[in-house]
């Protein structure tokens, strides 16, 4: 089993710095929210009392943040720790950001003979849980073997998805795919109920039609269709709607510097700016079923 660093526990980083716990590997934890690291502590887990400590001696460093300023700060910033890092370890950025800020960690870090790879995660929250996520890891092909080491034991799914930076393109395309169909199943099922069709048995027929899903099958966003989903719990937990403003906005940038033509996912976009803007931030993407919903608001 390895030593590893784990920074970054919120919904997703906690759940995954447990399982590598579980897994019997040695794992450091800092975050600046004390409860995360609390609750890390009764998991097994060492406290490190800074990110720089954590560090100390790691094989594996594992980051899990909402943002590149957030990414590149802890690194590179005034009080980066660059400089604290084993030449032997692997840094594995698991944050969802931009694909030029990690090139610019990965190549800083590589300056200092540090391997990086960047391995943005899908699965939610309950593949978190569960270990089940999908890793699509941009990197070096001898880099991606090292890391599942620890990445088989948070993911059922790894994807060499290609070079530095490749793991971040991938994972913009299939948020924006799925910000897509979270809006073309929620428009469709809207218009089922204001008809009279029982949402449970629309989402049956359409799961064995051609309109099935992953959204549909997995995450209905129908309030008491599917248990065990944010939509049947009030949309809380699970993916914000402020993540995935951030994540569209990561693929509009993406689209305007390759020429792409993203007519849906501009559109998708801009629903959830709406939606966001008018107070379901911190809500589960899927509550944007209730923007085509006639009884609310």
């Amino acid at each position: 089993m390895a030593k590893v660093a784990f920074i970054g526990l919120g919904n997703m980083g906690g759940p995954m710095a447990i399982n590598l716990i579980k897994a019997g590997h040695d794992v450091t934890v800092f975050d600046l929210s004390v409860a995360a690291l609390s609750q890390l502590k009764a998991e097994g887990a060492v406290v490190a009392s800074s990110a720089a400590d954590a560090v100390n001696g790691a094989e594996f460093i594992l980051s899990m943040l909402p943002a590149a300023k957030h990414v590149l700060g802890l690194y590179l910033g005034e009080q980066g720790i660059v400089n604290q890092i084993n030449k032997d370890a692997l840094v594995i950025d698991c944050s969802t950001i931009d694909a030029q800020s990690a090139r610019k960690l990965g190549d800083a870090l590589a300056q200092q003979g540090i391997a990086f790879i960047d391995a943005p995660v899908s699965g939610g929250v309950g593949g978190a849980k569960a270990g089940t996520l999908t890793f699509i890891v941009g990197g070096s092909e001898q880099d991606f073997e090292r890391a599942k080491t620890v990445l088989a034991h948070m993911g059922k799914n790894l994807f060499h998805a290609g070079a530095m930076g490749a793991g971040q393109v991938a994972k913009i395309c299939n948020n924006m795919l799925l910000s897509i169909l979270m809006v073309g199943t929620s428009e469709a099922l809207q218009m089922g109920i204001d008809n009279g069709l029982d949402p449970k048995v629309l989402s049956d027929i359409m799961l064995k039609s051609s309109g099935r899903n992953w959204t549909l099958e997995l995450y209905n966003p129908c309030p008491d269709v599917l248990p065990n989903v944010p939509s049947s719990n009030g949309y809380q937990g699970g993916f914000m709607v402020d993540l995935m403003v951030k994540d569209l906005g990561l693929a509009l940038e993406a689209a305007l510097q390759s020429g792409s033509s993203t007519p849906l996912g501009a559109l998708a976009r801009n629903m959830y700016v709406s939606h966001q803007r008018a107070g379901n931030g911190k809500l589960d993407f899927s509550s944007i079923f209730n923007a085509f919903d006639k009884s609310v608001g």
